[in-house]
């Protein structure tokens, strides 16, 4: 872009992971509606909080009130939501923190457009992996039955697909184990990392 130049800031992002005492990172949950993904990020958040770890949660409905509301949910539209919660994640990492996102991010590529914006440790792709039939058994909001009466369109799994993970780095199944053993897994993962 022109006329547009990077500020350097005074205080870096090490500075502020050991201020914080903590690494800074992305934990991307990823699945269908229903999977648990913002039950799940929230429940994480909860204990790395309760650890007096830095952390916030960017929700995908919630993101959507706001700084997303002028976007639908054609592919086009989702590519661009990713993008932009890939940005705002981008400056929770440089700030310190450890950001939790918790979008479908139907698409392989905008998840991995997130993930090489971020250093190599920076991002953790976390599959919330859950059948489709416990999903819409699940329901939560009635996104699924409304998608099959056709009252919804573009619904990731009904008539919009949903590209799973090919490697991800963590993968809790939620239909099988409870929330608390799903995020004693994410814990555990990130203390073998040794980022908390």
């Amino acid at each position: 872009m022109m006329n547009i130049i990077w500020h350097k800031e005074s205080i870096t992002k090490e500075d502020r992971r050991k201020k914080n005492n903590h690494h800074s990172f992305v934990l991307w949950f990823t699945g269908l509606s229903g999977s648990g993904k913002s039950t799940l990020a929230n429940a994480v958040a909860k204990t790395l909080f309760e650890q007096n770890i830095h952390c916030y949660v960017l929700d995908g409905d919630n993101v959507r009130h706001g700084l997303n509301s002028d976007l639908g949910f054609s592919a086009k539209d989702r590519t661009e939501n990713i993008r932009r919660i890939g940005e705002v994640a981008k400056l929770f990492v440089d700030s310190g923190q450890i950001v939790l996102t918790a979008f479908i991010s139907p698409f392989r590529q905008d998840r991995q457009l997130v993930r090489s914006k971020l250093e190599q440790d920076e991002f953790v792709e976390v599959y919330v992996r859950c059948p489709l039939e416990t999903c819409e058994q699940r329901d939560p909001k009635g996104l699924y039955k409304k998608a099959r009466n056709g009252e919804i369109r573009d619904f990731t799994g009904i008539d919009s697909p949903y590209e799973p993970p090919l490697s991800p780095d963590v993968v809790v199944d939620t239909d099988q184990y409870s929330i608390d053993q799903c995020v004693q897994q994410i814990i555990s993962y990130l203390k073998n990392k040794q980022w908390i």
